[in-house]
Formats: structure tokens, sequence, C-alpha cells
């Protein structure tokens, strides 16, 4: 479960990490994923998720997280949110790096 106060640090624009666990056969192992939330779906009741959009191998990555899921071990804020005009931030998907840089005024 993720804990009240970073449950609310979770909004379009942040950079989070999450770490999932993953079982394979009779090991469980925790697996980091890191990206800028693109979206938040359903506000933060039951049945609600947030999905993260990384850059791997530079190939980009979406994953869609349930905010009650028991496969996320923790989620860490790695940068607040610092300028998002928007609440759905697709539009992220057609840019490079450098122009998510400077729209979103993170790192990546």
């Amino acid at each position: 479960m993720i804990e009240a106060d970073i449950l609310e640090k979770i909004q379009p624009g942040a950079k989070v990490r999450v770490w999932e666990r993953i079982k394979e056969g009779e090991k469980e192992r925790q697996s980091p994923f890191e990206g800028i939330v693109i979206a938040c779906k359903h506000g933060k009741e039951p049945g609600a998720t947030f999905t993260v959009r990384g850059v791997l191998q530079e190939i980009g990555v979406e994953k869609v997280y349930p905010f009650g899921s028991p496969a996320i071990a923790k989620v860490q804020i790695v940068s607040p949110v610092k300028k998002v005009r928007r609440s759905k931030l697709y539009y992220l998907r057609d840019l490079s790096n450098k122009k998510v840089r400077e729209k979103l005024k993170v790192s990546l």
C-alpha cells in the first residue's frame, strides 16, 4: 500500500520511482520503474490508477498502476510537480526528452 503523505504527492508532472514486487517461481524481488506521472484517473478512490511514463533504451514505456495494488512495494517521489497546466500530460508522448525537461522543468 502507498502511504497517505506520498499518495497526495502523486500528481501529473511529478517524477516518481515505483518499486514493483515481481514473483519468479518461489522467489520474490523488487524492481524499480522511474518516470513521470502523466495521468491520474478517478481521483484517489478505490479503483483509481496513475500512469507513469519512462524512457528505457530510447523507447517510451508506460505503466498503469492501481493505487491500492499489493504489487507496489513502495513509491518514491524523485522530484515534485513544478509547473503543469493540464491534468493529463499525454502530449509528452510526442516530445523528445529535451523538450519534456524544458516544459516540466525537471531532469529526466
